[in-house]
């Protein structure tokens, strides 16, 4: 429903007009005086503040009150359902939405290309998961090579998440989330091609795919926090991060099938292709911020803005610092509880990734497309188990839990079970078991992304793009030594299971890092 305000000031009687559905309200003020007409204004629309420069008008319409600074003959159009004007403020609180609500509101719309977009880049960093395999077989690799390249995408993974996580906050997760997936789409789709000029050429291809998506989970977060109140944030980053493990299963099932259909590199050009086309539908239908949207409802604009305890300054068009303060940054003990986690989150994540298809290849003699098959069952069942634990979060915050025993609760769940579970994956005598202990293991790792993940949010939403992108680099330092130590720690000890104990260990001195040291509550960088 639209409104549209007229103002005269014939000579000393002010009267206005309010044109509404076609319907005119006309009203008269003599010396300033409110007149008590003006209480007939209908009372369940919402106004907003119209200025203009000192020689025009200012106008406050809300509810049944209205203030004149100096008047000039002017015509204002007053938008009570136009999301661009700012928030929106009434007296009521909005009430929480119904699950079908939720499920099919434009902030869920969001979330969803969130989640395809990280379903795509996890489904091209995995897919040499698996060619690696023929590949090394081709070529003559050792173990220890083997790894050297798949932690060529590492290598360039280490390079962007600082600088990229600062392009996040100051140019907005959309326009860098975009250009991102363009360029690691381009990287998937041309490894083919470098593949067969040279090995240097295909490690450069494979990095360049690293630079471009660390990019992707700081982009997550800034979109999240615009997009989502802080009581469903935990379940938007479960969405999200449900279509980054289905990206594993997708990646570790189809690529088997489509080598055998296409050739070795025949699911580098289908997911790459894939990703040109995710580009298109984002820039045409996503919006950047909820008061950019052209398709959100004014009811559900009214929720999330009333919803939200704070106002980020991503969320007020102001920027975050062109260059943050790092040492700043770096002085506080909850950030280092996040980049601990988030090392320790990476080391256990590309060590499963990367390894899993030749532990069950070599230790139990699987073929390639089995090996695949039980790697990718655990990440099907982590895209559930994330969401799940997502709603569980906001439903502890929303019945009244701290936000910080929450969070510490989540990340306890998500590394303390996946440490017993790889004991158990040790101690596996058939695949079928070892499955098994992997899932679950997997599984509950997904509850630390309401514990970390959210965190990060909470304790700087002004740097939370460029506080993801040095936990990141840490998290991929400690996926490359992970990922090519244990190359070298199999070709030395000669088992998996000292590797996998050592990884358990790690898990649980991680848990306790952060159980100590972080917090749920704002931290003050400035």
């Amino acid at each position: 429903m639209n409104s549209s305000l007229l103002l005269n000031r014939p000579n000393s009687i002010h009267s206005f007009s309010v044109f509404q559905n076609h319907k005119t309200l006309k009203f008269n003020i003599l010396k300033l005086q409110f007149p008590s007409a003006f209480a007939e204004l209908p009372k369940n629309n919402c106004y907003r503040i119209v200025s203009f420069p000192p020689s025009s008008l200012q106008v406050q319409l809300r509810h049944d009150s209205v203030e004149f600074g100096t008047v000039s003959f002017s015509r204002v159009r007053v938008s009570s359902d136009d999301a661009r004007f700012g928030s929106l403020q009434d007296d009521s609180v909005p009430q929480s939405p119904s699950f079908m609500e939720f499920i099919t509101s434009e902030r869920v719309k969001v979330a969803a290309m969130l989640a395809l977009a990280l379903a795509l880049c996890n489904a091209d960093r995995v897919v040499m998961s698996v060619a690696i395999v023929p590949l090394s077989l081709t070529h003559g690799w050792s173990r220890s090579f083997s790894g050297i390249v798949q932690s060529s995408f590492l290598w360039g993974y280490l390079i962007s998440p600082i600088a990229g996580g600062t392009l996040v906050d100051y140019y907005g997760g959309k326009v860098v989330m975009g250009w991102g997936v363009t360029l690691w789409s381009l990287a998937t789709f041309l490894t083919p091609f470098a593949a067969e000029t040279s090995l240097w050429a295909l490690m450069a291809m494979r990095a360049m795919l690293g630079i471009a998506e660390g990019v992707a989970l700081p982009c997550m977060n800034n979109m999240v926090a615009r997009w989502f109140p802080p009581t469903e944030r935990a379940r938007a980053v479960g969405i999200a991060m449900a279509g980054f493990q289905l990206g594993c299963a997708i990646g570790l099932t189809l690529s088997p099938i489509l080598m055998s259909q296409g050739g070795i590199f025949g699911p580098f050009v289908i997911f790459g292709l894939s990703g040109f086309l995710w580009v298109l539908v984002w820039f045409s239908a996503i919006s950047s911020t909820p008061y950019q949207s052209s398709q959100i409802s004014r009811c559900e604009l009214k929720y999330i803005m009333g919803k939200k305890q704070k106002s980020f300054p991503t969320e007020n068009n102001t920027k975050a610092r062109v260059i943050p303060p790092f040492r700043r940054l770096l002085s506080k003990m909850p950030t280092w509880s996040l980049i601990i986690a988030n090392a320790m989150h990476s080391w256990g994540f590309f060590v499963i990734l990367s390894w899993m298809p030749i532990y069950f290849n070599s230790i139990f003699h699987v073929d390639l497309k089995r090996a695949a098959w039980f790697s990718a069952v655990p990440w099907s069942l982590m895209a559930f188990m994330g969401f799940l634990g997502g709603m569980w979060s906001d439903m502890l915050i929303r019945s009244g839990m701290s936000v910080t025993l929450t969070r510490k609760i989540m990340q306890s769940i998500g590394f303390v079970g996946p440490g017993i579970a790889l004991i158990g994956l040790t101690t596996a005598k058939s695949p079928s078991i070892a499955s098994a202990w992997l899932t679950l293991g997997v599984a509950l790792k997904a509850f630390s992304h309401s514990g970390f993940l959210v965190n990060l949010q909470e304790i700087a939403p002004q740097y939370s793009g460029v506080l993801h992108g040095i936990s990141n680099t840490a998290g991929t330092l400690a996926a490359i030594v992970g990922t090519i130590g244990a190359g070298f720690f199999v070709e030395l000890v000669g088992s998996f299971r000292g590797f996998l104990l050592l990884t358990s260990l790690l898990y649980f001195l991680s848990a306790l890092f952060y159980i100590i040291f972080s917090t749920g509550e704002r931290v003050n960088f400035d």
